[in-house]
Parts: structure tokens; sequence; C-alpha cells
């Protein structure tokens, strides 16, 4: 066969601010487990990697639908039983919801690109966390539109700045996104500060992008959504099984949009770009009532499995020279702080780790931060025991690299 001597094609622009670092990383981990070295993953927030089970009657709901033949494609907005399901949940929480302003989603991250895909234009601006999750920058940078950075105060157990805030406010600022409990810090905001938030999207009469999926994994006990403390505020909130229900591969979630008339637009959007894409998966959508109904005590031990590796990780870590930590209350991550030798970076740092130690995490400019602090991400799922040894690695590591 002839050889084609045509140039490579090229891919679009717009994809080259897309990055997404908790994912890039991996590559590099697979050619240390090509070496031989065993790679531990400590970089993805799946509880499933790390022995923990998707509740038996969520996956019995899903095998009966299936047998029951629920095979076929859904309403794109989602089954009725899920929809009604989530807004008996939020309601029962005090954010008033009904089924028609629900729509079901492929996890949280199908509901937020459908959601800014519909609020912002070219050049438009979004107030995103710092740190934040990627997927929103990734998100903006491909649609051509602007992350806008506030800072959140590590001083303050990572508690938003909200009067560096407000200063980024402009005509341009189309939305804010607030990520509470908060990945990749595990933090849980005060009242005030998420009522504060409300007033500022209220008043501005911008989006307040609200990422929930951990409000159920507080280790005190779960949280309101934040749109049940104003529901006339402009609130979109995203959920899924994935977290609370230990089921991330079914890749199943929700939005919901308060009902309030000036988001009414932007549900009419939403639902027609979900037209486009048919439906999320039919099967899998038989498990949100099984969960949002269902059994719920599994969650009581999950909290309290956290709680002691959140407990574990703040203590070791405070514990290295060079290295702190601020204490998480939700979820099971953690973004302590390394001191760096001077010309250092994050990424320095986080490679130099899996290479010699095989321990895999995020290096914080992933999440935004400035890669001379030091940030990096660390998901503590493992067991107790195997989590005492990552960390007598991670100390062994960090006294080798600061010394270099």
């Amino acid at each position: 066969m002839k050889q084609s001597s045509a140039a490579p094609i090229e891919v679009a622009s717009r994809l080259e601010g897309f990055d997404y670092a908790i994912r890039n990383i991996v590559a590099e981990a697979q050619a240390v487990e090509r070496s031989g070295r065993r790679v531990h993953y400590l970089n993805i927030g799946d509880p499933v990697l790390f022995g923990f089970k998707t509740p038996p009657h969520l996956v019995e709901a899903v095998i009966q639908a299936m047998k029951d033949g629920h095979n076929g494609y859904t309403h794109a907005s989602g089954i009725m039983s899920a929809r009604e399901a989530v807004a008996a949940e939020y309601t029962s929480r005090g954010f008033d919801m009904s089924p028609d302003r629900v729509i079901l989603t492929s996890g949280t991250s199908e509901g937020i690109e459908l959601a800014i895909s519909v609020i912002v234009d070219h050049g438009d601006e979004v107030l995103v966390p710092l740190p934040t999750y990627p997927f929103y920058t990734a998100v903006l940078n491909k649609l051509g539109a602007r992350a806008i950075y506030y800072p959140t105060d590590p001083s303050n157990n990572w508690e938003p700045d909200l009067d560096q805030l407000r200063k980024l406010l402009n005509p341009r600022t189309k939305a804010l996104v607030v990520i509470d409990p908060n990945n990749p810090t595990g933090a849980v905001y005060q009242t005030a500060t998420r009522m504060e938030l409300l007033n500022i999207a209220d008043e501005n009469n911008i989006v307040l992008l609200s990422d929930e999926a951990y409000t159920d994994l507080v280790y005190d006990g779960p949280v309101q959504p934040i749109g049940s403390l104003n529901p006339e505020a402009p609130v979109i909130s995203f959920s899924s099984a994935s977290k609370a229900y230990v089921a991330p591969g079914w890749r199943t979630g929700w939005m919901v949009v308060a009902t309030g008339k000036r988001l009414n637009k932007v549900l009419a959007a939403v639902k027609r770009l979900a037209d486009g894409r048919l439906c999320t998966n039919g099967p899998m959508q038989h498990a949100v009532p099984a969960a949002l109904d269902g059994d719920r005590s599994y969650q009581d031990e999950f909290r309290n499995q956290l709680r002691e590796r959140a407990n574990l990780t703040n203590q070791r870590l405070n514990e290295i020279d060079g290295i702190s930590c601020v204490a998480p209350k939700a979820a099971f991550y953690a973004l302590p702080k390394v001191e760096l030798p001077p010309g250092k970076t994050d990424q320095d740092f986080v490679r130099g780790l899996l290479q010699e130690t095989g321990i895999l995490c995020v290096y914080g400019s992933g999440f935004g931060t400035d890669p001379s602090e030091g940030y990096f991400r660390i998901v503590f799922l493992d067991t107790l025991d195997k989590l005492n040894n990552h960390f007598k690695s991670i100390k062994t590591f960090t006294k080798m690299f600061r010394n270099e």
C-alpha cells in the first residue's frame, strides 16, 4: 500500500487549554509500573478501588430494571421515578423542588458541562474557587470563556475570601462556582459563608453553580443543600451516586434548577442540550430511587471510616518536617503543603514521590495553585495500615527531597 506523505491532521485549538491533571499524571504512573515498581494510586477518589462496596439494594435495582426490559432510551431528562426521588430529597432538605426541574446526567460532570454551556459565551467569566476542581477550568477553556479564581484561605479552614471575591465581579461575570463540601481540600463552609455566597449570586443576578457531591460525606453528618438557605436565589445544584452511594462507574448523577423564574430560560436550554445526547444510562437511573428512598445506614459507617482516615492523615502529615495540612472535614481528600527547596515545584515533588516510592498523588497546580507553593492532593481511602505505610514513605522521601 502506498504510504501517504500528507501532514498530520491538526486538532481544534480550543483543546489547548483542556487539562485534567488528576488523569494526566496516570501516564507517568504507568511508565513507573512498566519499570517493575508497584504504584499506589492515591490520585482518584474512587471508593470502589479501595474495597468499599456499592450497596446491594442499588445493584439489585439495576439488575431488576434490566430483567424487566428497561434497556432502551429514556426521556432525555431521566425516568420520572428518579426525578421524583431527587425532587423529594431536595424538598425534604429545605430546597423545594419539582421533578420537571430535575435532569438526570452522566455523573456530576455532565451536569456541570451542560449548565456552563448554556450560561457562558466566548469571553465571559466564571468565578471558581482556588484551589478548584479542574473540570470547571477545562470546560471553560474549551468554550472560550475565562475561569477567574477567587481565593480560599488555608489559615481559615479553606473558607472563601468573600471580600476578594466581590472585587472580581464585573459585567462579564456569568456564574459563581461553589464546591462545598470541597474537593480538593475537604473543607466544609460555615453557614454564614454559604449565605453570603448566595447573596452575592442573588444580588448580582449570576448563577450559583453548587457542586454538592459530598454533602452526605461530612464527618459530623449530612449538610443541607445551599439552595435551602434562599430558595429564590439562582442556584443550580449538582450531585450523583458516585461518592456517597459508592457507584462512581455507573456515571449516574443529577442536576436541579431552582424554581425562581429567572432560571427558566437556562432550564429550557439545558433540556434542549440534553435532548441532543438522547439520555443518560437507562438501567442505572433505576438505582436513584433505591439510593434516595432506601436504606442509608451504610453511610454512617462510611462516614466513620472516612473520619478515622482523615484524622490519621492529618496527624501523620503534620508530623512530617516540612509538611503542613489543614484537617479535612468531609470526603476523602487532603491538600497538604510541602516546603520546597529553591527552584523546585509541586510537580517535581509529586513526580519524585512517584518514582521513589510508587505513591501517586496530584500536584496542587493541577487545581490552580502556584507550582512554587508546594501543594499536593492525596486521596486517603486506603486502609489505615496501608495509609500508615504510605506516610512513612512520604516522610522518608520528603526528607531526602528537601535536602537535595
